[in-house]
């Protein structure tokens, strides 16, 4: 889908937002380390604006899918993406949007696990933008790619579980 055809009001970006992550998602993928299958996926996250900064450029964190020898070790690009911004100082809400790209005709999403793993980090209405080889995308919100996902808003604070398995042991009043 153009850029042009889409209304990115709904999604709270605008279409130079768009057209630079697209642009960094589809860089990110020709970084990829994939020896094994040959499937490139590159990443992109639009992250907010830090508190501390005075620049005004926007703030992209990319990531690329890198394969391992022993294929279970490898790492999804999302992943990747979302680690280096963690690193950065970014948490849950930072992210404004995601860029996925591959070298596929169809739209591919992320996987399952990139999927929950995202969740951690996105609200459910954070759009992603999936691309295909030639750069169209198809967009669906996290909350559409993970319908009744089990994110950090749904876990009651640590010091009430503790509380409630504290309650319940034996030998308590």
């Amino acid at each position: 889908m153009p850029v042009e055809e889409l209304s990115l009001d709904q999604y709270g970006i605008t279409a130079q937002e768009l057209t630079a992550l697209s642009e960094k998602c589809l860089e990110a993928r020709e970084r990829a380390y994939c020896p094994y299958s040959q499937f490139r996926v590159g990443a992109a996250l639009l992250l907010r604006p830090r508190a501390d900064s005075t620049s005004s450029a926007l703030n992209i964190v990319i990531g690329a899918n890198v394969e391992n020898a022993s294929y279970p070790v490898g790492t999804c690009a999302e992943r990747v993406a979302v680690g280096t911004a963690v690193v950065q100082g970014y948490k849950h809400g930072d992210i404004r949007a995601v860029g996925v790209a591959t070298d596929i005709e169809g739209y591919c999403s992320p996987c399952g696990m990139c999927r929950q793993f995202l969740r951690e980090f996105l609200d459910l209405d954070t759009p992603i933008f999936m691309h295909n080889k030639d750069g169209n995308f198809q967009v669906k919100t996290m909350g559409e790619l993970l319908p009744m996902s089990f994110g950090p808003d749904v876990l009651p604070p640590p010091e009430e579980l503790l509380a409630s398995r504290a309650s319940k042991a034996p030998g308590s009043a």
